[in-house]
C-alpha cells in the first residue's frame, strides 16, 4: 500500500488518464526548460565581454520575427495542453444528469460516512468496491469543505456544504488503496484518512450481505455488560448500531470488527488499540468529538468485548 507514490502507479482507467495528461504537461515543460537553458548559456558564452574590450555593445531595438515566434509558439503549446486537458476532463468526470449513485460519501470532521443506496449498507471510513466496475460516487459535506482523494484510483474532488459533486471510482485489480482528505479542514485534517478496498465481485457481494446482518445484542458475559454500558454511557446518542441506534454524529459501529483501522486511520483496529481509544480518544485524535468517558479498565474491556463481537 502507498499514498502519494500511488500517483505514479495508477490502478484505474481514470488515474491512467490523469497521469498521461501529467506526462504530456511535464514533457512540454522539460522541453521549454531545456530550450531556455541552452539559450541562456549561449548568450552567456557568446556575448560575454572580452578582456580589454571597452566598446559599447551593439544595440538592438526589437525583432518582428522573434516577437512572432515567442507569441505563436506559446499559443500552440497552451492550445495542445488545453486540448488534452479537456479530453481528460471528459474522460474522467461522470455525468451530472441525476443518475442514482452507487456510493454516497459524506465528509465529517474528521471521518467519512458511507452509504450504499442500492443495498442499504451503512458504514464508515473504508470503501469497498468490486474490481473492474465503474462506481458512481456522490460527494457531500456535513460541515466544512473536504476533498476526496485516492491517488491510485482517481483525481481529487471537493466535498462542499450544500453542494453535490460526483466522481467515478474504479479499480483495475484487487487491493487496498489509501486515500485522504486533501483540503485543510481543521485540527485533525491530517488524520482524516480512508481506504478503498477493491475485491472480486463475489467477495464484494459477500461483504455487502454481511454488512446488512443486524447483530444480536448479547445479554450475558463481558459483551452483555458492554452492550448495557454502550446504552448507559450514551454512546448510542452519537454512534449507530443496527437494531439499537440510528445516530450519525460519529461513525457507524455496526460491524466495527471488520474494519482495518480506528478513528479514520489513526490506529490499527486491534482489541488493545480499541480499548485505549475508548479510554481516551483525545490522546490519539485531539479535537475530535469523541469525549473522554472516564472509563476504567474493566469497563473499557467490556465495551471492547461488545464491539468486537458485533457480526
Amino acid at each position: 500500500m502507498k499514498f502519494l507514490g500511488g500517483i505514479f502507479d495508477p490502478s484505474s482507467p481514470d488515474a491512467q488518464e490523469i497521469i498521461n495528461l501529467s506526462y504530456i504537461v511535464l514533457g512540454f515543460t522539460l522541453i521549454i526548460l531545456l530550450i531556455i537553458t541552452i539559450v541562456v548559456f549561449y548568450i552567456i558564452i557568446r556575448f560575454r565581454r572580452k578582456p580589454g574590450d571597452n566598446s559599447e555593445p551593439e544595440q538592438y531595438f526589437g525583432s518582428l520575427t522573434a516577437e512572432i515566434v515567442w507569441t505563436v509558439l506559446p499559443v500552440i503549446v497552451v492550445g495542445i495542453i488545453f486540448f488534452y486537458t479537456v479530453r481528460t476532463m471528459y474522460a474522467v468526470h461522470p455525468p451530472t444528469g441525476g443518475e442514482d449513485p452507487d456510493i454516497h460519501i459524506i465528509g465529517h470532521q474528521w471521518w467519512w460516512e458511507l452509504h450504499y443506496p442500492k443495498s442499504g449498507v451503512l458504514t464508515a471510513n473504508e470503501v469497498h468496491i468490486p474490481v473492474g466496475k465503474k462506481m458512481l460516487v456522490r460527494l457531500n459535506s456535513f460541515d466544512v469543505i473536504h476533498s476526496f482523494w485516492i491517488p491510485e484510483l482517481a483525481g481529487k474532488m471537493d466535498l462542499i456544504p450544500a453542494h453535490t459533486n460526483h466522481i467515478w471510482l474504479e479499480a483495475s485489480k484487487p487491493g487496498v488503496y489509501l486515500g485522504a482528505c486533501a483540503e485543510f479542514c481543521g485540527i485533525q485534517h491530517g488524520h482524516m484518512r480512508l481506504r478503498v478496498i477493491a475485491q472480486k465481485q463475489e467477495e464484494f457481494d459477500k461483504w455487502q450481505n454481511e454488512q446488512l446482518v443486524i447483530p444480536k445484542t448479547p445479554t450475558t458475559g463481558p459483551s452483555g455488560k458492554g452492550a448495557r454500558l454502550f446504552k448507559k454511557e450514551a454512546c448510542m446518542n452519537c454512534h449507530a448500531i443496527s437494531g439499537i441506534s440510528g445516530a450519525n454524529v460519529g461513525p457507524n459501529l455496526t460491524h466495527l470488527n471488520t474494519r482495518q483501522t480506528i478513528g479514520a486511520g489513526v490506529l490499527e483496529n486491534t482489541p488493545e488499540n480499541l480499548k485505549n481509544w475508548l479510554k481516551n480518544a483525545q490522546k490519539y485524535k485531539p479535537g475530535s468529538l469523541m469525549p473522554n468517558l472516564k472509563l476504567n479498565d474493566s469497563e473499557a474491556e467490556e465495551l471492547v468485548a461488545y464491539l468486537e463481537g458485533l457480526k
